[in-house]
C-alpha cells in the first residue's frame, strides 16, 4: 500500500472498479506510521482508484479527528480534506469506539482483580459499535445516495456508556462485587513529561511519549459527536446503528461464545 507501482500493478492489475472501500489505519498511531498509512497510503489508493475508474471512495476514518491533537489525527484529517477536494464522490465514516478496544480487562475481572479507570471512571463516554454492525453500515453506503459526499459519525445502539459502567457490567456478568482502581490522569502527565525529556536523547523514549499521549487522549476525551458551539461531547447528537450492544458482546465473551482479537488495540 505504500508503493504506488505495486498498488497499481499487483493490486488493481489494470482492472476497472466502481467503488473503493478503505479501512486502512496505522497500527501504532506514531507520526511516521500515521503519515505513511493514514495519509500517504490513502493518497496512493485514491490516485490508483481514479485510474481504475472508481467514482465513489468510502473511507473509514475515526470520530477522534473532531479534536485533533495527535499526529495520526492530523494525518487522517489531511487525507479527508484531499478526498473531499478530489472530485470523486466520497463517504467518510467516523465510528466511535470498537468493542475490542473496550475489552482488555475481562481477564482481569475474571481473576478477581479490580477494573482500572482514569479519575472517577465517568470523565468519558462512548457509544461503541460492533465490527458486524459497522461492516453492514459501510456496505450500505455503496447504494445509499443519501450518504454520498457526507462525513458521517456513527455509533452503536443504546445509550452512551462510561468506563465505570463497563466495569460494573463486567463484574455483574462474572458474579463478583465491583472493585475499581482509580488512576489519576496526572500520572499520565508525569509519564509523558519524563519520556519526552528522555526522548531528546533516546528515540525509543520519544515514541513511548507519543504512545502515552495517545493513551491520555482516550482517557480524557469522549468518543461522541463534539458540539462545536459548546465544545462539549453530545451523546444525543451521536447517531446509532446496528443491533448488538457492548454489553451483549461482554456477555458472549464471558460465556465463551466470542474471543477478543485486539492485536494493536491492547492497552491493559
Amino acid at each position: 500500500m505504500t508503493d504506488p507501482s505495486s498498488l497499481a500493478h499487483d493490486g488493481f492489475r489494470g482492472e476497472t472498479f466502481d467503488v473503493l472501500v478503505s479501512c486502512l489505519a496505522s497500527r501504532t498511531g506514531l507520526p511516521e506510521d500515521a503519515w505513511a498509512i493514514d495519509h500517504q497510503a490513502h493518497v496512493n489508493a485514491l490516485q490508483a482508484s481514479k485510474a481504475a475508474g472508481v467514482t465513489h471512495f468510502i473511507l473509514l476514518s475515526a470520530i477522534c479527528v473532531q479534536k485533533p491533537i495527535l499526529a495520526f489525527q492530523h494525518a487522517k484529517l489531511a487525507f479527508e480534506r484531499l478526498l473531499v477536494e478530489s472530485g470523486v464522490a466520497y463517504t467518510i465514516i467516523r465510528p466511535t469506539a470498537f468493542f475490542k478496544s473496550l475489552s482488555g480487562q475481562i481477564d482481569r475481572v475474571k481473576r478477581g482483580r479490580p477494573f482500572l479507570v482514569f479519575g472517577d471512571g465517568t470523565m468519558t463516554a462512548c457509544k461503541p459499535i460492533s465490527d458486524d454492525d459497522l461492516g453492514s453500515y459501510l456496505a450500505e453506503c455503496l447504494d445509499n445516495a443519501d450518504r454520498r459526499n457526507r462525513v458521517l459519525p456513527i455509533g452503536g445502539p443504546g445509550d452512551a456508556v462510561t468506563p465505570k459502567a463497563q466495569g460494573e457490567r463486567l463484574f455483574a456478568l462474572v458474579g463478583r462485587e465491583p472493585r475499581f482502581t482509580h488512576v489519576p490522569v496526572v500520572m499520565l502527565d508525569v509519564i509523558i513529561a519524563i519520556l519526552a525529556m528522555l526522548g531528546r536523547v533516546f528515540p525509543a523514549a520519544a515514541a513511548k511519549a507519543e504512545l502515552a499521549r495517545i493513551g491520555r487522549y482516550y482517557a480524557t476525551e469522549s468518543m461522541l459527536v463534539l458540539d462545536p458551539a459548546t465544545g462539549r461531547y453530545d451523546a444525543s447528537a451521536t447517531p446509532s446503528t446496528g443491533s448488538e450492544t457492548l454489553f451483549d458482546y461482554y456477555a458472549r465473551l464471558v460465556r465463551g461464545e466470542a474471543v477478543v482479537e485486539r492485536g494493536d488495540h491492547a492497552v491493559f
